[in-house]
Order: structure tokens, then C-alpha cells, then sequence
């Protein structure tokens, strides 16, 4: 059974780039272009794992990290954030986040700046897609 993986960017070519490397290396992509189709995708199909953009518009993917962090059914699923900002940046924002909310936020499980290499995510998303 080929393992499914949630894109969520705005970016056409990201989606594409993403999803197109994803399809022909074994995976199930599908894909969303804001914060908001990818929760409602996320809570929909439960992916094994999801590759989030974090600048974007609707809502940002930002809140939907912590939204998927804070989601009993989805808080277990893989997040790889692909995305312009720098990691110090991202982790810098959750940690003022977590401050103001008093809730904790675990750090996804990679972080990668775009444009990623395809063979750096492919390698991120094969290890988180073990079984």
C-alpha cells in the first residue's frame, strides 16, 4: 500500500515539484494550497505524513503546524516544513508561541528551506514513512 502524503503550499511549482517527485518515487500525493484545505484534507484523509509550507495565504502554515500539533487525531503525523524562511526563524516564532499560549509545541521532524534537493526530501520523507 503505497503511503499517502499531504502537500500543503501556495506556491503551483512547490505542489508540483513536490508532488511530482513524491508520485514517482512509490508515494500517494495530494495536495492543498492554503492552511485551510490542508486541515480540512489532513482531518479527511489522515495522511502518513504531511510536507507544509509556512508562508501562505488563508492561513498561514504556521497555525496550521500548531493546529495539527494540538489535533488529538492528527498530533502523531510526521510534519517535513518545506519552506523559505530559515529554521532559527520558524523555532524562534514557536517558541514566543508557546510562551504566550502556555502550551508546548514540539519541533517537526524535519526542516528543510526551499528550494529543497529532491534527494534531501525524498530522504526525510522515507525515513518518516517506515513502518
Amino acid at each position: 500500500m503505497k503511503r499517502r502524503i499531504l502537500v500543503v503550499d501556495d506556491e503551483l511549482d512547490m505542489r508540483t515539484f513536490i508532488s511530482t517527485l513524491l508520485e514517482t518515487s512509490g508515494y500517494k500525493p495530494f495536495v492543498a494550497e492554503n492552511g485551510e484545505k490542508g486541515y480540512a484534507l489532513a482531518k479527511e484523509r489522515k495522511p502518513d505524513l504531511i510536507v507544509l509550507d509556512i508562508m501562505m495565504p488563508k492561513e498561514s502554515g504556521m497555525n496550521l503546524y500548531r493546529r495539527l500539533r494540538s489535533d488529538s487525531e492528527l498530533n502523531s503525523i510526521p510534519i517535513v516544513v518545506v519552506s523559505g524562511i530559515a529554521k532559527k526563524t520558524f523555532m524562534h516564532s514557536q517558541k514566543i508561541f508557546n510562551e504566550y499560549s502556555r502550551d508546548t509545541t514540539t519541533e517537526p521532524e524535519a526542516y528543510l528551506e526551499k528550494p529543497p534537493s529532491a534527494e534531501e526530501l525524498l530522504h526525510h520523507v522515507t525515513l518518516l514513512t517506515r513502518k
